[in-house]
């Protein structure tokens, strides 16, 4: 079997989930609890296509073919970097069959893959305005952070023309953009279906929202109980723990890969990981 190895700079992460890891450099933005919480939010359901928008590394596909019953799924991310590692990642899970990812603009995704093309798209769109501050030091981390490449409004018309009618996109959102979100999906004919406020704790106001819409649908809106993600002591609640599917440290990392072509290893070095469950990974 060929040796897999990481280029520099990149380290591989368990996901906790099926022996499911993934690739991920520091230098761009690595996913984090909201990536995590839009797949659990998300159904995709037996038979269908899925499209991840603004997919980064691929987190969101990967843990998707692992969580719902999906027949295919395909990611799509502009910088290239980014969708190197994401190609890779699906490589080394031997996902090649089930996960496809494309490098491409989302401002021009329906004409890369055509109308009505998915049944289901999610996306963890950039939150920030553009002009909303100083822009960091890091370009990669500014584009998956800010609206530089795309904007809600093209993410919202992109999807409406992915999508067929009644079909389903599934956001994780900024609360404090809210009312902007809800008019864009209005503009473009999707009707919210459900919506789920995350809290970091009980005392504290909502620091996400995750939300469904149907493509010309009417339907009535469906309000989760509040997602608490810490107990006041700043552990985690039971309910994230069961939404990770293990108990334990968010993001485990199980190789040490700092060095340039760094030889995939176990924790404990004992040297390359060639399948099954990676030691120490918890699943549902």
């Amino acid at each position: 079997m060929e040796e897999f190895r990481l280029k520099p700079g990149e380290r591989l992460d368990d996901l906790q989930r099926d022996g499911l890891v993934l690739i991920q450099n520091p230098q761009y933005f690595c996913y984090g609890t909201d990536a995590v919480l839009l797949s659990w939010f998300a159904d995709v359901r037996k038979g269908e296509r899925a499209l991840d928008l603004c997919t980064g590394n691929g987190v969101i596909p990967i843990l998707l073919s692992a969580k719902t019953e999906g027949d295919c799924f395909c990611g799509l991310e502009i910088q290239p970097d980014c969708a190197d590692m994401a190609r890779r990642s699906v490589f080394r899970n031997h996902l090649e069959q089930k996960i496809r990812i494309v490098q491409g603009d989302v401002r021009e995704a329906s004409s890369v893959f055509g109308a009505s093309s998915f049944d289901v798209i999610t996306v963890n769109p950039p939150y920030m305005a553009a002009a909303s501050g100083v822009p960091g030091k890091n370009p990669a981390r500014n584009i998956a952070r800010a609206e530089i490449l795309c904007t809600l409004r093209d993410v919202i018309r992109e999807s409406a023309a992915l999508l067929p009618p009644r079909g389903r996109l599934y956001l994780v959102y900024r609360p404090y953009r809210f009312s902007e979100l809800m008019e864009c999906l209005a503009e473009y004919r999707f009707s919210v279906s459900r919506l789920c406020m995350v809290h970091p704790k009980a005392d504290r106001e909502a620091s996400m929202i995750l939300v469904s819409a149907v493509r010309d649908g009417h339907t009535e809106v469906h309000v989760d109980p509040p997602l608490v993600l810490m107990n006041a002591d700043g552990t985690e609640t039971d309910r994230l723990k069961e939404i990770y599917g293990r108990s334990g440290a968010v993001n485990r990392q199980i190789c040490e890969s700092c060095m340039p072509s760094t030889v995939l290893k176990s924790a404990d070095g004992s040297g390359a990981h060639r399948g099954g469950r990676p030691r120490g990974a918890m699943t549902q």
